[in-house]
């Protein structure tokens, strides 16, 4: 079996493409391509020339460079805020703020007006108030860690939540463990599919618990024999023993989801309304924004937050708070649909993506336009959908669609779609239009790559 080149050789083959680096990293990036070099040839392939291998290396390096090999993703698979692709795209202005934020610095704990400490950078919390009314605001890391230290308000009494709204988060994080790990004492009440007002008064008025904790199953749907409480009887019994009102509404929708033909998501202004002391709700799906736990409510309940020692372990970093206050900007001044690609992506009327995906199929031997439901995604509006349109790619097998989907996903750019009637479907309600020569370039070249004609 043939041997690859020793480190020095290697190393000596791209002095002069390398530059000016570390001698040691140079080292033992050579050593990570030898490595491999030697694994292709256990696996039987054939050896590569030297030229080659250093090629090879010169592009480890450029990859390493630049923070890893080139990850850019078409989403064409109809699912807006897609949790495996990464959620929601930023806004541009988000993006801006939080490339201005890294490399500039900035009045993040400094108030400049007396030049002491002051609050961390209240941008994005301001805005929160005035989107949503409620007295005060507060940014942490992600929804599951707001919950954690609001479920810390309720000291050594129970946390009470109807059985219906136990449920899995994703990941296979359920609510009763956050709440056990973050010290609760869980008191469940009512039954699975039907839980009222009443099943809440025993707990409350025993004075084993001093929460409610509503949790919105943004995920999953009941149908049939089932009922749930109604928000402000439930607070207002809740008020009557003490006891506070916490709403999680995960995906927590700042626009009016039924005005674009879908089900009206709660929004935290109106469990605010309700009575809730505390809403938690995500920055990064129907929000549009960066991953964040955005949590608005009583102004004394946000301020035990701020101090709470948990508060330290769970804050977003510069970057992710100017983008977040960025995106929650761009509500304010009117430009949510415009801006906010998923806000975008819910409101392009279906027109317009029928002739982007006629555009395109006139173009593309073995596409044609067809039209699409997409979905919202991300554990946000369950079994709604959202009339598209995209490209289908007839082929003859299931084998040679998953052959095609496969040479889509590892393309540059790499597009991802899904398999619906044998076909390979491109849905445009995810595509930018931006983005649609570069869709077609890919779609060819795919077709080329795993010997597929429709």
């Amino acid at each position: 079996m043939s041997r690859p080149p020793s480190v020095e050789r290697l190393l000596a083959a791209v002095r002069r493409r390398a530059g000016a680096r570390d001698h040691e990293a140079l080292v033992a990036a050579a050593r990570g391509e030898i490595a491999a070099e030697r694994a292709r040839l256990v696996d039987g392939d054939r050896p590569r020339p030297l030229t080659e291998l250093a090629a090879a290396l010169v592009a480890r390096l450029a990859s390493l460079e630049a923070g890893g090999p080139p990850t850019r993703v078409i989403n064409a698979t109809g699912v807006i805020v897609h949790t495996n692709l990464g959620r929601a795209p930023w806004p541009e202005a988000a993006i801006r703020a939080a490339e201005a934020a890294t490399r500039d610095a900035l009045f993040l704990e400094l108030d400049p007006a007396t030049g002491r400490r002051g609050r961390r950078f209240r941008v994005a919390e301001e805005h929160l108030v005035a989107l949503t009314g409620a007295e005060d605001g507060f940014v942490t890391n992600n929804c599951a860690a707001a919950l954690v230290l609001a479920v810390g308000l309720a000291g050594r009494k129970g946390v009470v939540i109807g059985r219906g709204e136990l449920v899995e988060i994703g990941g296979g994080v359920r609510i009763p463990e956050i709440v056990r790990r973050a010290g609760g004492r869980l008191v469940e009440v009512g039954t699975t599919n039907r839980t009222r007002v009443a099943d809440y008064e025993g707990p409350l008025r025993e004075g084993r618990a001093g929460m409610v904790l509503r949790v919105h199953p943004s995920n999953f749907t009941m149908s049939g024999f089932t009922e749930a409480p109604d928000a402000a009887p439930l607070a207002a019994l809740a008020h009557a023993h003490g006891a506070l009102v916490v709403d999680d509404l995960g995906s927590g929708a700042l626009l009016d989801t039924a005005a674009f033909g879908l089900a009206h998501e709660p929004m935290p202004a109106e469990r605010l309304a309700a009575g809730a002391d505390l809403v938690l709700f995500s920055g990064d799906k129907l929000v549009g924004g960066p991953q964040a736990g955005l949590v608005v409510g009583r102004a004394d309940l946000v301020a035990r937050l701020r101090r709470d020692p948990l508060a330290r372990a769970t804050r977003p970093d510069k970057a992710t708070l100017a983008g977040v206050a960025a995106t929650l900007g761009l509500y304010r001044a009117g430009l949510a649909t415009r801006e906010i690609p998923v806000w975008r992506m819910i409101a392009t009327p279906v027109e317009a993506l029928r002739s982007r995906g006629k555009s395109l199929a006139a173009g593309l031997t073995g596409a044609v336009c067809v039209p699409l439901a997409a979905t919202v995604g991300g554990g946000s509006l369950p079994g709604e959908t959202l009339a598209s349109y995209g490209l289908a790619l007839a082929v003859q097998s299931g084998a040679t669609a998953n052959r095609l989907l496969a040479a889509l996903r590892t393309g540059e750019p790499a597009v991802v779609g899904r398999i619906e009637d044998g076909r390979v479907v491109l849905d445009l309600r995810t595509v930018d239009p931006a983005a649609d020569a570069d869709l077609a370039c890919a779609v060819a070249a795919a077709l080329g790559a795993s010997g597929v004609r429709g």
